[in-house]
């Protein structure tokens, strides 16, 4: 028998019940004392484990005493065990850190063989991507561009940028001169609104309220894909279907057209509940949608950090320009001319259209992600709003800078300027708010304040009701 340790013959041999081997007592008390394991298997032991071996004595001459000889003798045997032991846990190490090595390498080696496979099929993605075109239904027939998809910053055609340049100029021209209809609400007739009318869309995972427009007629959308059209007028929802491709996140209206923005990144185009166009340019979801003031080119933003511009024309991308944000909340100036993008971080930031560059960016006023952007309709502000802050911040265009921060006491979840520029409707939980800035006295007051939960809130013909879409999905008509 040899020992496990030192692999020599034992003078006082034991066994381990845990392994089964024979070693030394000396060297594996030793061993036990220290590491509390088993040398050869690595289980628990302690000395009472070691089960005592017979063999037959051997004569040993007399131990030395009082000499120097038998004194080194004895020393070095004391080195020797020592040694051992040190030598059987360094190999120990080295084939534990063998065994290490082998499982990086292996990781390493498939990490590799992953990056590798998910490049190609980038590449392939890509490739694909470049020569898919975008498919319009029309009164029941298909038809696909033969043009194939502009992606990653293409500029835009001198035909778009024309009609761009065009809106831009008719629009402020008239902009200073424009009086108030006459038939305009009044900050008196406001502060009488009431709830006149509801109606319940059945749509609990709604999110957002577009509205058209002549203010008659606001889609709203299902966490699974459904919307439904509500006219005002006739007091009920007119229009619902199911487009199937994923949660409605955000509407818009291009003439008479409802847009939505989904979860799966479809951007659909529809009419009557017909599909017209479907564009799935983003990489993620498309949170939000907004449309040019020509009502021919519409915008989408997601969470691909891109934007992306379609002419409506047509039916086919225009471009698709990367950013260094999350975007989550997007809108055009009334001229057409600038894009306003809200991120994740709070940041919102100005883009000219027709150039897909950035002009300016609003520092974040918290870190939380924009929820609502609009701008007013004399073309200098902008009023936006973060998710779960009870403040709207009102921006001026001109000296690029935050011009007022007003309290509304509500998380606000919705904002909508009316057509005069004059009252600014936010709405939250906490109910539904109509802020009113006088020019004539430059302050600001507050002429409504109703408890009415709400998610979105959109004015209505001549600013003579709002509507607001309330966390229940129904659809709250407040009039005089």
């Amino acid at each position: 028998m040899l020992c496990a340790i030192s692999g020599e013959a034992p003078e006082h041999p034991v066994a381990s019940r845990k392994s089964g081997n024979v070693f030394e007592r000396r060297l594996i008390e030793a061993y036990v004392s220290e590491n509390g394991t088993d040398p050869v298997n690595g289980e628990e032991l302690s000395t009472d484990d070691l089960i005592d071996l017979k063999q037959s004595r051997l004569v040993k001459p007399r131990p030395p005493t009082l000499t120097s000889i038998p004194a080194l003798l004895s020393t070095f045997q004391n080195e020797w065990d020592a040694l051992i032991l040190e030598t059987f846990q360094l190999k120990q190490q080295l084939a534990e850190t063998r065994q290490e090595l082998s499982t990086a390498l292996y990781y390493n080696d498939s990490a590799q063989r992953v990056i590798a496979r998910l490049q190609k099929e980038r590449d392939e993605a890509r490739d694909a991507l470049s020569r898919v075109s975008v498919s319009a239904t029309t009164n029941g027939a298909s038809h696909t561009n033969g043009d194939a998809m502009q992606v990653d910053g293409q500029e835009l055609p001198q035909a778009v940028i024309a009609r761009m340049e065009e809106t831009q100029q008719k629009l402020s021209a008239t902009r200073r001169k424009r009086p108030v209809p006459k038939d305009w609400a009044t900050n008196d007739t406001i502060a009488t609104y009431e709830v006149k009318t509801t109606a319940d869309s059945q749509f609990t995972g709604a999110k957002s309220l577009a509205s058209d427009k002549t203010g008659d007629f606001f889609l709203c959308g299902d966490s699974d894909g459904a919307v439904g059209v509500y006219d005002l007028k006739a007091g009920a929802f007119t229009t619902r279907s199911n487009l199937k491709s994923g949660a409605i996140l955000h509407g818009a209206w291009a003439n008479d057209k409802p847009i939505v923005a989904t979860s799966s990144g479809a951007v659909v185009v529809t009419s009557e509940g017909t599909v017209q166009a479907k564009f799935t340019q983003h990489a993620g979801a498309a949170k939000a949608v907004a449309v040019h003031p020509s009502e021919d080119i519409l915008a989408s933003v997601g969470s691909d950090r891109s934007y992306v511009l379609y002419d409506l024309q047509d039916n086919k991308v225009l471009t698709q320009v990367f950013t260094d944000f999350v975007l989550t909340a997007v809108s055009f100036h009334p001229d057409g001319h600038l894009l306003a993008a809200g991120a994740t971080d709070g940041s919102i930031v100005l883009y000219d259209v027709k150039a897909a560059s950035l002009a300016h960016t609003f520092p974040p006023t918290t870190s939380a992600p924009i929820t609502g952007l609009t701008f007013s309709e004399n073309g200098t502000w902008l009023a936006a709003a973060t998710e779960g802050s009870k403040n709207v911040t009102i921006y001026d265009l001109r000296k690029l800078a935050a011009l007022k921060t007003l309290d509304v006491g509500t998380a606000v979840t919705g904002l909508s300027w009316d057509y005069t520029g004059q009252f600014l409707a936010a709405c939250g939980p906490g109910g539904v708010v109509v802020s009113e800035y006088t020019k004539k006295t430059k302050a600001w007051s507050e002429p409504l304040r109703k408890a009415l939960s709400a998610v979105d809130v959109k004015w209505g013909a001549n600013a003579q009701s709002l509507v607001a879409l309330t966390g229940d999905g129904a659809v709250s008509v407040l009039g005089a």
